[in-house]
C-alpha cells in the first residue's frame, strides 16, 4: 500500500509523535490523540482495534492493537480489553479502530461494542474517554457525536 519512502516518512512521523506522547506529558488535545492514532491505524489494510491506556492525568501508559480482523470487521472481546487495562493499571481508555474502506462513519456495531466496553470498564472504575473511528482521510469521535 505504501512505498518504501512513504513508510520511512510514516515511521519518522510516528517517532516524533511518540516523543510528544509519553508518560511525561498528558494528551492535551483530541487533535494530538487523533494524529497519533491515525498514523498507527490508517495505513493498515485490515481492520484493527487498538486501545490507548492512560493514567489519571491522561498520560499515555501504553498503546496496543488488541484485535486484528479482516477488511471489513474485527471481533472485540471486552474481557480482554479489561484484562489489559488492569495490567497497565489504567485509569482511562481511548478506543480506536480503522475502517480500511476509507469511510470513517461509525456503524451500529461500533456504537454497540463501545457501549458494552464502557459498561465493562465502568465496573472496574476505569473511564472511557472516546472511541475514534479512523480512515485514511478522516476520523470520527463517538464522544463528540454523543454516542458514548
Amino acid at each position: 500500500m505504501y512505498t518504501t519512502e512513504e513508510k520511512a516518512i510514516l515511521d519518522r512521523a510516528m517517532s516524533i509523535l511518540e516523543s510528544k506522547i509519553n508518560t511525561e506529558k498528558p494528551l492535551v488535545s483530541s487533535g494530538m490523540t487523533r494524529d497519533y492514532l491515525k498514523i498507527r491505524l490508517a495505513p493498515l489494510e485490515h481492520e484493527a482495534f487498538g486501545v490507548l491506556f492512560l493514567d489519571n492525568q491522561h498520560r499515555v501508559l501504553a498503546f496496543s492493537v488488541l484485535f486484528r480482523g479482516t477488511i471489513d470487521g474485527s471481533a472485540v472481546y471486552p474481557r480482554e480489553v479489561i484484562k489489559e487495562a488492569l495490567q497497565h493499571n489504567a485509569a482511562a481508555l481511548v478506543f480506536a479502530h480503522n475502517h480500511p474502506s476509507g469511510v470513517s462513519e461509525p456503524s451500529a456495531a461500533d456504537v454497540a461494542i463501545t457501549r458494552k466496553l464502557r459498561l465493562a470498564a465502568q465496573h472496574m472504575d476505569i473511564r472511557v474517554l472516546d472511541h475514534i473511528v479512523i480512515s485514511v482521510t478522516e476520523s470520527v469521535s463517538l464522544a463528540e457525536r454523543g454516542l458514548l
